[in-house]
């Protein structure tokens, strides 16, 4: 198992000094991949100035303008906030976390850890591109970590799993289909957000919380991509007869 399945995502981060900070937080226990969604400004005098040696982790960097790209290639990603949210998602403590993250990198599954800006943390949108969310438990009167801080704490939970006895999950079948990463799941949402207007599904009902909803449910699901086929085999059916009823 590699460090290298593993990546951390820093979404809309407002000071460069912080995107240094990380990436120093992430080099010191053993971790280098990190991917940067629609930074303010980079790259950055303070941003080099605070890595202190961990320039390589920024040079490699990804640079991405939206979260998708931040995400490709990714079956798992979990959300940093420390508040809860309108997505309703399952919690899991930066313990709990790092166990879920090195099992499915036992399985070779590429894993993304999203921190949000510093001011706002992670939007709802954000979220709901998320399996689980992470929270560190901080005292309930000054609860906000800065983004390195969050970003070390996470580094440091997972650098004690690799180091310590926790079992991982056995590796996939060699004829096991490999699971759905962040880039099919938005393609599947979209082709669902579609259908569900070509079938006048909503009615009045917000198509917005109905997809909310459903990204729920099926991020849940963890599909692999033979399942996602046949998801998307359905939907395209529905929209033929939903055309074939127009018609008529």
């Amino acid at each position: 198992m590699s460090s290298e399945l593993i990546r951390f995502v820093l979404v809309r981060t407002s000071h460069p000094g912080n995107i240094g900070s990380a990436a120093r937080a992430m080099r010191t226990m053993g971790f280098t991949k990190m991917a940067l969604v629609a930074p303010h400004r980079f790259p950055h005098p303070d941003a080099a100035a605070l890595a202190a040696g961990a320039d390589e982790v920024m040079g490699s960097a990804g640079v991405h303008e939206e979260l998708v790209g931040g995400l490709a290639g990714c079956s798992l990603a979990l959300g940093l906030s420390a508040r809860r949210r309108g997505v309703d998602l399952p919690e899991l403590t930066p313990r709990e976390a790092a166990e879920r993250v090195l099992a499915a990198a036992a399985r070779g599954e590429q894993v993304a850890l999203v921190f949000g800006n510093e001011r706002t943390g992670l939007e709802n949108e954000e979220l709901a591109r998320c399996h689980a969310m992470v929270r560190i438990p901080s005292v309930d009167d000054f609860s906000s970590l800065n983004l390195a801080q969050a970003v070390q704490v996470m580094a440091y939970e997972l650098r004690l799993a690799f180091l310590g006895d926790t079992p991982l999950a056995p590796p996939p079948r060699e004829d096991a289909e490999p699971p759905a990463d962040a880039q099919k799941m938005e393609r599947f949402f979209t082709h669902l957000a579609q259908t569900l207007e070509d079938i006048e599904f909503h009615k009045g009902r917000s198509p917005g919380v109905i997809m909310l909803r459903l990204r729920k449910l099926f991020q849940r699901a963890q599909m692999d991509e033979r399942e996602l086929r046949v998801l998307h085999g359905i939907l395209a059916d529905a929209q033929r007869m939903a055309g074939l009823a127009r018609k008529e």
